[in-house]
C-alpha cells in the first residue's frame, strides 16, 4: 500500500505528497471556486493515464530500438453534465517523430501498454471508452 499526504495550503488550495515525496497542488475549477494557480484532481487523473502510457511507450520504442526523437499524446475527454461528473470519454492521439518509424512497432508498443502495461488505463478503462490513434511524423 502506498501513503499519500494530503494538506491544505490556503482556501481551496491543496498539496498532495505521495511516496516519491514530492509535492503536487491542486484546486477546483474556476466555476466551482478555484483561482486558477493549479491542476484539478480530475485533470491530475488524466496527466496520469498519459504519463503512464507514455512511460510504456518509450521503453518499449528503446527496447525495440526504435529511432524516435520525440513522442507526444494528445487528450481529449469528456466528463458527465450530473455529479459525480466521471470521464465518458477518451481521445488519446499519439504522435512519434522520427526518420522511418514501422508503423506496426508504434501500433504494437501502443497496444501493449494500453492492454497490459500501464495500470491507470486498466483502471479507467472498466468504467470509459478509451480510444487510441498513432500519427507517424516522418522526419528528414
Amino acid at each position: 500500500m502506498s501513503d499519500v499526504k494530503i494538506k491544505q495550503v490556503s482556501g481551496t488550495t491543496f498539496a498532495a505528497r505521495g511516496a516519491s515525496d514530492n509535492w503536487v497542488v491542486m484546486e477546483p475549477g474556476n466555476k466551482v471556486g478555484g483561482e486558477g494557480k493549479a491542476n484539478s484532481p480530475m485533470e491530475l487523473v488524466i496527466f496520469g493515464l498519459g504519463g503512464c502510457t507514455a512511460l510504456d511507450v518509450e521503453s518499449m520504442l528503446r527496447k525495440m530500438r526504435l529511432p524516435v526523437e520525440n513522442i507526444e499524446i494528445d487528450i481529449k475527454s469528456e466528463r458527465a453534465e450530473t455529479h459525480p461528473k466521471v470521464y465518458t470519454k477518451i481521445e488519446m492521439v499519439y504522435h512519434f517523430y522520427g526518420k522511418d518509424l514501422p508503423l506496426k512497432k508504434l501500433e504494437k508498443a501502443v497496444k501493449l501498454s494500453k492492454d497490459s502495461y500501464c495500470s491507470v488505463n486498466a483502471m479507467l478503462a472498466k468504467t470509459v471508452a478509451i480510444n487510441t490513434q498513432i500519427e507517424n511524423h516522418n522526419t528528414i
